[in-house]
């Protein structure tokens, strides 16, 4: 295909409408020929941006025969049908997690693609993207770090939505360091436990903000993941691997601390995640759009988000019961 992918974008909500503009704006070879919305007056918005069509029906959508590939960027409780409806048709789609809202409807979506010729669904953990988690993965997988033992992320948002409960932090939130994990680690997360300390008084009644989280994996190793939505500051996202021949931490580049001759020091942290992550987006959408011209995927599939929707689930069971919970699925195709 040697045209611009032309591309349906569902759901352009705030994450949704930063996708159209940076494959209208920054992406090279690609076209978003149809826009698709519930609310009819947002799509009708970002559709005369960038030029493109409203089509109010999303299966209508991604049956366009202008459209050859699909964003997904719709509620999770809507992912499951769009995304079987894409694989019906034999198009490419890039879906923002959660891939579904439950184990089994996720697991349904690998059994399908299973049967085709190909990888079809990407999911859109875009920190796989990111240069820093690329050079920490490649300093792990080259064993500049020796046995890798330990992972500790910290992941800090300035505020958060009165619906960011402590489940949802899980679903929404924790689900990016359980795809970091895997990621870097290269195994299953088998078991999940969640610590709740004292909540900010900004968190509403009955919301543990923050927690730690604790993974353990396949072999044993242990990764935590403090996850703080309403600290009043700033977006902070570090990971840092202790392994036997040493250790690494990214995230301090964007999070600068300096000191100053007149006795100071401080520095400046990224207000928000498109500051943070802003490249890792335009550089996953671009291979994203390479791959789909080749009727195909370049990143991760539909099996990282079967795996991170069972660790989530198993990270809400947690919350509920204040148990170590142990994470189940099914066998891989």
């Amino acid at each position: 295909m040697s045209a611009d992918l032309r591309i349906a974008v569902l759901g352009v909500g705030m994450m949704g409408a930063f996708h159209a503009d940076a494959l209208a704006t920054r992406v090279k070879g690609a076209t978003v020929t149809v826009v698709n919305d519930f609310a009819a007056d947002k799509a009708a918005e970002v559709a005369a941006r960038i030029g493109a069509r409203v089509v109010a029906d999303p299966f209508e959508a991604i049956a366009d025969p202008e459209v050859d590939a699909v964003l997904i960027a719709t509620p999770g409780a809507a992912h499951a049908g769009q995304v079987q409806a894409c694989l019906d048709a034999g198009k490419p789609v890039l879906c923002e997690k959660p891939l579904t809202t439950d184990i089994a409807s996720s697991y349904a979506l690998v059994q399908a693609e299973a049967k085709l010729d190909r990888p079809l669904v990407q999911l859109g953990f875009m920190r796989r993207f990111d240069a820093e988690y690329v050079t920490l993965h490649d300093l792990i997988t080259s064993g500049g770090l020796g046995n890798p033992l330990l992972v500790h992320c910290t992941h800090r948002n300035p505020t958060v939505p009165e619906h960011f409960n402590s489940e949802f932090m899980i679903r929404d939130s924790v689900v990016h360091e359980v795809d970091v994990a895997r990621f870097l680690l290269d195994e299953e997360i088998t078991s999940v436990q969640v610590l709740r300390g004292v909540a900010t008084s900004a968190a509403p009644e009955g919301t543990n903000d923050p927690m730690i989280v604790v993974f353990e994996t396949t072999s044993g190793r242990l990764v935590t993941d403090e996850i703080y939505v309403r600290s009043g500051i700033a977006y902070e996202v570090r990971t840092e691997v202790v392994g036997e021949a040493g250790s690494a931490m990214i995230g301090l580049d964007q999070n600068l601390v300096r000191t100053t001759t007149d006795g100071r020091w401080g520095g400046t942290i990224t207000p928000g995640f498109v500051e943070r992550f802003g490249q890792a987006y335009d550089t996953e959408l671009q291979r994203w759009v390479a791959a789909a011209k080749q009727g195909t995927i370049d990143g991760p599939g539909v099996w990282d988000g079967y795996a991170a929707v069972a660790v989530c689930e198993a990270g809400v069971q947690a919350v509920r019961t204040g148990e170590k919970v142990p994470v189940v699925m099914e066998a891989r195709p």
